[in-house]
C-alpha cells in the first residue's frame, strides 16, 4: 500500500458555449463537481476503495438535478425517466449494470449491488428494480426525477419523431462518471445517465454496456465515457482505449486521444471520456466544445473545469 490515490469525474461533454452560461450558472456546476470529487477524496485519502469512491462520486452527480442522471434525468417520449448505469472494478473485472430503471433513486447503486453478485453483471427494467427492492435500495417514485428545465426541453420535441441530447438548444451530454485509482493500486470505473430526451422503445445507449461506456483493468485503465451512444456503441470506446494500451503499448492520454480525437471524430462521434491507469495517470480528452469535468489526487486539492480553458 502507498499514498498514492486518483480521482476523476465528468458530468457531461458537448457544445458547452461561455458566452450560454452565466458566472452564477458557471459557480452552481463546479460547486457540484467538486462536492462529488470532495465526497470520492475522502474515501482515497482514508484508505477506502476506488469502487466505493467512484460509486459515491457519482451519487453525488445522480442526487443533483444539474445533471442527465438520476434526479435530473431526462423525458422520454411517454413523458417518463429512464436511466441506466454501470460499474467495473480493475482487480476482478467484475462488473454491474442496470438499464430501463424508473424508480430506483440511485442507479449507480444498484450496478454496485449486482457487481458483487457472481449470478449477474446486466439486468434491466422492472426485474432489475425488482432486485434493488429485494436489496433494500432506495425506491422513489417516478416524478422524484421531474425538474422544469427537463420537461420544457422535452415539451419542445414532444410528439415529434426527434430525440435531443440533453440540452435542446445546445450539444450537450448529461451523462455522469468517475474513475479512480486507490492506495491499494486498483482501479474502478462508473457512469450513470438519464439518456435522449423524447427517446423510444425503450432505447438504450453506451452508459450501461460494459466495454463501452465504461471499462476497467488495472492492467491497462479505467474510463467513464458521455457522447452520443450510439457511436460509443459502435465505438466500443471504453474498451478500445483499453485495448491500445495493452497491445499497442500507448499510454492512457495517447490511447485516449486515438480513440476519441481521432476514431470518434471520423465516425461522427462526439464526446469525452475521463480515465486513470494504474500509476495514478489521469486523462480528460473531449472533442466537444467542453465537458464538465474535474481531477483530485494526493497531491492536489479538488479543481472543476467545463471549457477547454
Amino acid at each position: 500500500m502507498n499514498n498514492k490515490y486518483a480521482l476523476a469525474i465528468h458530468g457531461g461533454a458537448g457544445t458547452i458555449l461561455k458566452s450560454k452560461m452565466s458566472p452564477e450558472q458557471e459557480v452552481t456546476y463546479k460547486k457540484v463537481l467538486e462536492e462529488s470529487l470532495i465526497q470520492g477524496q475522502k474515501i482515497l485519502n482514508s484508505g477506502g476503495s476506488s469502487l466505493d469512491a467512484v460509486e459515491e462520486s457519482v451519487k453525488v452527480l445522480e442526487d443533483s438535478h444539474l445533471f442527465n442522471a438520476g434526479k435530473g434525468a431526462v423525458f422520454t417520449a411517454d413523458g417518463k425517466h429512464e436511466m441506466e448505469a454501470s460499474i467495473m472494478c480493475g482487480k476482478s473485472l467484475e462488473a454491474g449494470a442496470v438499464a430501463g430503471i424508473t424508480t430506483l433513486k440511485n442507479p449507480v447503486t444498484l450496478s454496485r449491488k449486482i457487481l458483487a453478485d457472481k449470478n449477474y453483471v446486466f439486468l434491466s427494467g422492472h426485474g432489475a428494480e425488482e432486485y434493488g427492492a429485494l436489496h433494500n435500495l432506495e425506491m422513489v417514485t417516478n416524478d422524484y426525477f421531474y425538474s422544469d428545465m427537463r420537461y420544457e426541453q422535452w415539451q419542445a420535441l414532444k410528439g415529434s419523431d426527434k430525440t435531443a441530447l440533453d440540452h435542446t438548444d445546445d450539444r450537450k451530454f448529461g451523462t455522469v462518471g468517475a474513475v479512480a485509482l486507490d492506495v491499494h493500486g486498483n482501479i474502478a470505473a462508473a457512469t450513470s445517465t438519464g439518456g435522449l430526451t423524447n427517446k423510444k422503445y425503450g432505447r438504450i445507449g453506451d452508459s450501461s454496456v460494459i466495454g463501452s461506456g465504461v471499462y476497467a483493468n488495472n492492467d491497462t485503465c479505467a474510463i467513464s465515457c458521455t457522447g452520443y451512444g450510439e457511436f460509443f456503441l459502435r465505438g466500443v470506446v471504453a474498451y478500445d482505449i483499453s485495448c491500445l494500451m495493452e497491445y499497442a503499448n500507448l499510454s492512457l492520454q495517447d490511447a485516449a486521444e486515438k480513440v476519441i480525437m481521432e476514431k470518434q471524430t471520423k465516425l461522427g462521434g462526439e464526446g469525452g471520456i475521463v480515465g486513470v491507469d494504474a500509476n495514478g495517470n489521469m486523462a480528460l480528452v473531449f472533442n466537444s466544445e467542453g465537458m464538465y469535468r474535474g481531477m483530485v489526487n494526493e497531491s492536489t486539492p479538488p479543481k472543476a473545469f467545463i471549457f477547454r480553458d
